[in-house]
């Protein structure tokens, strides 16, 4: 197989696994709290991220300089624990519909919150870019009632969006590490895992393991803390290579991403999409697209 088809399939495939997180976090959450989805769900991801440095053969990557460690230890306060535990109830709060389309305007966020930490400076493309993005915002939050301005449920709302806030903060304060991406993560995930389980004993106590629980929080774990990660970076690495298509080429293909979960939420959530919630999203992507073009 080409460096292209390679880019392609462990892109496709980061996709669709993406699009069916959405669905295993309100189904795992019907069977176990936010702080006990992230427990389990955190214990699973140290697992497969160390299953996926030994496989590679990268277990040697985790020896990193005493900075680096320092700085892959202090951002698991960030991720996992705060993005997740804040993500998770979003999710418990809110429609799947409505919650996942917001935590997809990270990007904007995270292009807002380089200007005073990075410096950067706001360009009319961008500024337009934000302002489509969070219109799909108040459009699925309000369910399209534009003029009324009632939210379905301002804290979910509210969360959802703080998340992205979090998301990006992690990603701007890890620019400059010189770790190991994946090596990171698992530091991340180790650090961030005494303080997840502290949270979970100071509030829900540890989770009861019922099969459903059990099935679902493992899927999250695996799937979209671990896996996934590793699958987008050879998908990126491959595309970066001579006749690999570039990574402009995979990177668009996250835009399948939310569309698909929709249909998943519909058919495996049972929840009954609305027009809102499909002009919202398109009003959020097409501001991340407008951002992207940009940068190209």
């Amino acid at each position: 197989m080409t460096n292209r088809g390679k880019a392609m399939a462990f892109g496709l495939s980061t996709v669709l696994i993406w699009s069916t997180v959405a669905s295993a976090f309100k189904i795992s959450l019907r069977h176990l709290t936010p702080a006990q989805l992230l427990l389990a769900g955190c214990a699973a991801s140290i697992v497969a991220l160390f299953g996926v440095l030994a496989f590679q053969k990268r277990l040697h990557t985790l020896k990193m300089s005493s900075r680096e460690l320092l700085r892959a230890a202090l951002l698991g306060i960030l991720n996992p624990f705060l993005y997740y535990l804040i993500l998770f109830k979003a999710y418990d709060l809110l429609p799947a519909q409505e919650a996942q389309p917001l935590n997809y305007t990270w990007a904007v966020t995270l292009s807002l919150l380089s200007i005073p930490l990075l410096g950067q400076k706001m360009t009319l493309r961008q500024l337009a870019a934000i302002l489509i993005s969070y219109l799909g915002v108040v459009v699925i939050s309000t369910h399209g009632d534009l003029l009324g301005m009632r939210f379905s449920d301002p804290l979910g709302v509210g969360l959802a969006l703080f998340s992205t806030v979090i998301w990006a903060l992690y990603w701007i304060f890890n620019t400059n590490s010189k770790c190991d991406p994946v090596a990171g993560l698992l530091v991340n995930f180790l650090a961030g895992f005494p303080l997840i389980l502290a949270a979970c004993l100071l509030t829900d106590g540890l989770p009861d393991f019922t099969g459903p629980a059990l099935l679902g929080s493992a899927y999250v774990g695996f799937f979209e803390m671990g896996i996934t990660f590793a699958l987008w970076l050879a998908a990126l690495k491959h595309a970066s290579l001579p006749d690999g298509g570039g990574n402009a080429r995979v990177a668009n293909l996250i835009f399948l991403s939310p569309f698909l979960s929709l249909v998943l939420i519909h058919f495996i959530v049972g929840e009954e999409i609305l027009l809102s919630t499909i002009a919202g999203l398109g009003l959020i992507i097409a501001g991340n697209a407008v951002m992207q073009t940009g940068k190209q």
